[in-house]
């Protein structure tokens, strides 16, 4: 069942995302915005780039039944079909014939190498796009509404509900936060559950809140005694309305920038999670178990650099372009920096 759960995960959040952006497409502030998007060519390529390993992660999500196998496969595990699994380790576009050579027997090249167990190291690094996107994604759509209410309701009421919010997210963050996770992971795993996916994304849903909470309050303490803000209490209209409708727009651009750099972040701290052995479990592909067996590959004679080296690049890449998306998206939406 969790399996099952973990597959529809990638699909829902990108037809999530895809009706969000087809929807504000209507309204003109979106519809001007997506326009200046279209114009910064950085942005275009990032959102190539990004739109690539989103699509890696759909394929690795979608299983399909193949004969004289044991177990299903994913769309990713199908096109690797065909390239054996070598002895041990092989250098980037080396030339290795598994077994023992025969005249007529074919020789595969592995393009960024394999790691110690023979495993190429390309596929998996496409097979942690799938966790990087549960991973980011998931837990930010976790931790987002939990701090856009409270900050919004601290901010705007104040007094006793400022008071007590302030002393929960205070308290929730003078704890370290990895020692946190770490409970967390913990107390998620027990009762004979195995630590998947879901359990990492709500320990870093759960203690993410906090920093977008305190924004969110100082903006709207910002907006509730504006001119605007005051005219409809005048008018009548309930505190509900004035909220959705007239602070909540003034906070997208906070709530994007924000947003987009809490995906990156908690595409890094599953790595550390994970080199920390608390993470994602083995059996499932992600860069943080190519960094952490990686760890002793380091220090032999000779390096075995490209394993490490292959799955910091992608963490790199689609880490950066993800910020560049957020910075460009936060300001065509902002309309104090438009011409």
């Amino acid at each position: 069942m969790t399996m099952i759960l973990s597959d529809i995960i990638p699909i829902a959040i990108v037809g999530l995302f895809l009706f969000v952006i087809i929807r504000a497409g209507r309204e003109p502030l979106w519809e001007e915005a997506y326009r200046r998007l279209g114009s910064n060519r950085q942005t275009m390529a990032a959102i190539v780039v990004m739109s690539l390993f989103i699509a890696i992660g759909i394929l690795d999500s979608i299983t399909v039944s193949v004969s004289n196998s044991g177990k299903p496969q994913t769309i990713v595990d199908v096109m690797f079909r065909g390239i054996p699994q070598e002895r041990t380790y092989s250098e980037p576009m080396g030339t290795v014939t598994v077994g023992e050579p025969h005249p007529h027997e074919l020789k595969h090249k592995h393009i960024f190498g394999t790691d110690g167990v023979g495993r190429d190291v390309f596929y998996n690094m496409l097979k942690g796009c799938r966790t990087a996107i549960i991973i980011g994604c998931l837990t930010q759509l976790i931790a987002m509404p939990v701090a856009l209410v409270l900050g919004m309701l601290a901010g705007y009421f104040g007094k006793l509900t400022d008071d007590l919010i302030q002393y929960a997210y205070t308290v929730l963050d003078s704890i370290p936060g990895v020692l946190l996770l770490i409970v967390i992971i913990t107390v998620l795993s027990l009762k004979g559950q195995e630590r998947g996916l879901l359990q990492i994304c709500t320990a870093l849903g759960v203690t993410s809140w906090v920093q977008l909470c305190r924004l969110v309050r100082g903006e709207t303490l910002k907006h509730r005694d504006r001119d605007y803000v005051r005219a409809a209490r005048a008018l009548g209209v309930s505190h509900g309305r004035i909220l959705l409708r007239h602070i909540l727009p003034n906070l997208l651009p906070i709530l994007i920038i924000t947003a987009t750099l809490g995906v990156s972040g908690n595409i890094i701290s599953e790595t550390i999670l994970t080199y920390l052995g608390v993470g994602v479990p083995p059996d499932i592909g992600s860069w943080g178990n190519m960094i952490d067996s990686a760890r002793m590959e380091l220090a032999r004679q000779p390096v075995i650099w490209w394993n490490f080296s292959v799955a910091s690049l992608a963490v790199l890449i689609l880490v950066l372009c993800i910020n560049i998306f957020g910075d460009a998206l936060r300001d065509a939406v902002d309309p104090r920096l438009r011409s």
